[in-house]
């Protein structure tokens, strides 16, 4: 067995049997995972899923003209380990609506995976949604009279009967604290981010010459991790706003304002969690280059691009960021493949890993600290 996990799966018995659903929008990103669970078990020689081709079960998610939509689990599910894949973010799925085309929303991801736990009809052993992309995960917090869409998700799921949350780098992972009593676990693809920046720049020392920029206030808890893991030097961007007007659901940026020693002549690494539209970036980017940074190293782990990749073109092009780099956690919109700038690191293993262990009712602690492997891909 792999000493990434210490699992010792032909030495303890498995929860339960083990099914993966993928909802909409998650099945391509779902067999990759089961691709890399059948390796993983039959690479570790256990006997429980030794004939187990896939994991993955049957279903479909039909809809009336109308719009009106059910979820359908075409297998058992009966005293299963279930683990239901959701992909909140992907608007390259469509349905008939009137006869038109309609892009599927957040919404209507989240009405569909709480349609396929109505289907199961509390059959399954227990049932762990997987939700990299956090449903209302930036309406987090009330301020004023609005609605907390993320806390009320976490409690729907619960009175459901799911028993697990998984998630990775939640915009607010104090959220969790709507439901004390369900399980949350928030991982962090900070190994594989960086694994990924090696392999495309090996010659980049993440030593020397080498600093973390913040981009705003909210990204410092993961800024502070990689610069403490990198023993590197941390700065921050405070992002100055007009709290009288709201553009696009947020308070505009008025400026930026640098927080840290000096940035001229190093390298770059900037983290946060999502890019957007992606005009707080490209500013940062652009005021770092005015203070005489080198190259900039841009990360996210859901690359949403909401406004497409000509601004990043127009901006590689002129020399302000090397290079983004992401995950596959969510959808990427198609024209990302044809960026020469778009770095992408595939989770897929990563998942793979959490699975197998929640299933034989490991820890995941190792899982949650990848300390060891960072340290690792330093000294290589």
């Amino acid at each position: 067995m792999t000493p990434t996990t210490d699992i010792q799966f032909s030495a303890q018995k498995n929860a339960a049997p083990l099914a993966i659903i993928a909802l909409k929008g998650a099945l391509d990103f779902a067999k990759q995972i089961d691709l890399r669970l059948v390796k993983l078990f039959k690479d570790s020689g256990t006997k429980v899923y030794a004939d187990v081709d896939s994991f993955i079960v049957d279903t479909s998610y039909p809809r009336f003209t109308t719009g009106d939509g059910k979820g359908m689990v075409n297998d058992t599910v009966r005293s299963k380990d279930v683990y239901i894949i959701c992909d909140v973010g992907n608007h390259g799925v469509t349905y008939d609506l009137f006869e038109k085309q309609i892009p599927i929303t957040p919404d209507e991801h989240y009405a569909d995976l709480k349609r396929i736990i109505c289907a199961c009809a509390g059959k399954p052993y227990r049932i762990t949604v997987i939700m990299p992309l956090l449903y209302g995960g930036r309406q987090h917090r009330r301020a004023g009279r609005e609605s907390l869409d993320c806390a009320m998700m976490l409690q729907e799921l619960k009175a459901m009967g799911v028993t697990d949350i998984i998630t990775f780098d939640a915009h607010d992972p104090r959220v969790q604290n709507a439901v004390p009593l369900m399980g949350f676990d928030n991982f962090f693809p900070t190994y594989q981010i960086l694994k990924a920046l090696k392999k495309k720049y090996p010659e980049i020392d993440l030593h020397n010459d080498f600093m973390v920029v913040s981009p705003d206030e909210g990204a410092m808890s993961r800024n502070i991790y990689y610069a403490s893991v990198l023993g590197v030097d941390l700065g921050m961007f405070y992002k100055r706003r007009d709290y009288t007007k709201v553009v696009n659901g947020r308070n505009p940026i008025i400026a930026h304002e640098y927080i840290g020693s000096s940035v001229s002549g190093k390298n770059i690494f900037v983290a946060d969690d999502i890019i957007a539209t992606g005009d707080s970036v490209i500013k940062l980017a652009t005021e770092l280059k005015e203070k005489g940074a080198d190259k900039i190293f841009l990360s996210c782990t859901f690359p949403l691009f909401t406004e497409g990749v000509d601004k990043f073109n127009k901006a590689h092009e002129e020399g302000m960021f090397e290079a983004v780099v992401s995950t596959n956690l969510t959808y990427r919109i198609p024209e990302l493949a044809g960026c020469d700038w778009f770095i992408e690191s595939d989770l897929s293993k990563y998942i793979a890993y959490i699975i197998a262990s929640c299933n034989f009712n490991e820890s995941v602690g190792k899982l949650l600290d990848p300390i060891d492997k960072i340290k690792n891909l330093l000294k290589k």
